[in-house]
């Protein structure tokens, strides 16, 4: 599992001081200023925080860094006991940084300081305090999706809230705390579906036997005046073989690729005139040997002549609303020639159980040259695919249509009818 990097607070800063050191090491002891150890400069340094004396830090407040004197800050590292890292910013003369997301509460927390006086010598001072418990009465609990398990190359990952985040600012403190680490390594992003639920998918669709991680960082983070993050379970995907499935509704075929190689093609038949299916990509939601299929559970009108009561067997589902790949003997004989069904891509029952038995949860299954709508974006299964990588960054509260900065990107590397 990878190891989140630390924020850098000023990267420019921090390559000098590692630097200086080099030439401190080099030249030996000498008049120069710089070939001295660092000194202590707890004299030089101020915190806002109750600083070991019994007393504990409000988490309300930021974390402040003061430079006395001549001093000048060059860099700021805090950690919580977990190994979380806290981000801030430094002002351009070095006199002052603050932290720029919430501390935890009831957290231990190591403050390490970095500075350099008039002359150029480098000073350090080590800081630990304890914040105190959160006065809120509210906790936001943050249940991940979907269960623990193998799953496909285009299952998305989803966090679900028991409360809604309305508040940009909120949603930015909340996304921020939800991490998501792949192995190998992916990029990708969270997308806000609603005001309780995100949904998180790399760029392209996961590597081939990924190892996927999902936790949350939110537990004891103030996100308002009166609510701060819980606990939440974390959460192990894997991932199989990159199986899809594309069916071209004009040719009347389907297609099946494992790992980049065509593995079947199948006749098939798709929705007919008024009955069109839904072109797009869509996600293997779960497998049902048997279903019985009414057309009035559709809008249907019993008696007329789409009516419909089916027994049906091998059935794959790609969205809630009831668009299934599934057996369909009854139409053995538009298969491969026309459209005849009611939405749902229907195959020969032997075709059928062979791809029932070779597809799995989060499998891709793409629709092209039907005449019906795009599938959903959200809502009826898991359309997240049909937003390109510009649209879906869009729905972050971090970037915004932004281009992700590296500290970001870096926390994703490991460890129908």
């Amino acid at each position: 599992m990878s190891h989140e990097p630390r924020p850098r607070t000023v990267a420019g800063c921090t390559l000098l001081v590692i630097a200086l050191g080099a030439v401190a090491s080099a030249c030996g002891s000498n008049d120069d200023p710089l070939s001295s150890r660092p000194y202590d400069a707890t004299d030089q340094i101020s915190f806002n925080t109750s600083g070991g004396d019994g007393k504990k830090t409000d988490p309300d407040k930021p974390l402040e860094v003061t430079a006395e004197d001549d001093d000048r800050i060059t860099d700021v590292t805090a950690v919580d006991g977990t190994g979380r890292w806290v981000a801030g910013e430094l002002a351009a003369d070095g006199t002052r940084w603050h932290s720029t997301e919430p501390l935890a509460a009831n957290a231990h927390y190591t403050v390490r300081v970095s500075t350099e006086d008039d002359d150029g010598a480098p000073g350090r001072r080590v800081l630990t305090f304890d914040t105190g418990k959160p006065t809120a009465k509210k906790r936001l609990a943050v249940e991940f999706g979907p269960d623990a398990g193998e799953y496909g190359v285009g299952q998305p990952v989803t966090a679900k809230l028991d409360q809604p985040i309305k508040d940009p600012a909120q949603r930015a403190v909340v996304e921020r705390a939800l991490k998501v680490d792949s192995t190998p390594s992916v990029q990708g992003g969270w997308h806000w579906v609603d005001d309780k639920e995100l949904h998180y998918r790399p760029k392209d669709y996961w590597p081939a036997h990924a190892t996927v991680r999902v936790h949350s960082n939110l537990d004891g983070i103030k996100i308002s005046d009166r609510l701060w993050g819980g606990p939440a379970k974390e959460l192990k995907l894997t991932i199989g073989d990159r199986v899809i499935a594309v069916t071209d509704a004009s040719s009347h075929s389907m297609t099946v690729f494992k790992n980049n190689e065509e593995i079947n093609q199948i006749p098939v038949t798709t929705g007919k005139p008024g009955f069109e299916t839904r072109n797009g990509v869509k996600v293997v939601l779960g497998k049902e040997y048997f279903v019985r299929m009414r057309g009035t559970t559709v809008g249907i009108a019993e008696g007329s002549s789409d009516s419909y009561d089916l027994p049906v067997y091998y059935a794959t589902r790609v969205t809630w609303s009831g668009e299934y790949v599934h057996a369909a003997p009854w139409s053995v004989g538009s298969q491969g020639y026309a459209n005849v069904s009611h939405g749902c891509t229907g195959m020969s029952t032997s075709n059928a159980e062979w791809f029932f038995d070779n597809v799995r949860q989060g499998d891709v299954v793409q629709v092209v040259n039907s005449d019906g709508n795009t599938m959903e974006t959200f809502g009826n299964g898991f359309g997240d695919w049909n937003l390109d990588w510009k649209k879906w960054t869009k729905g972050s509260a971090l970037t915004g249509g932004k281009q992700k900065t590296e500290q970001d990107t870096s926390r994703l590397r490991p460890a129908a009818v």
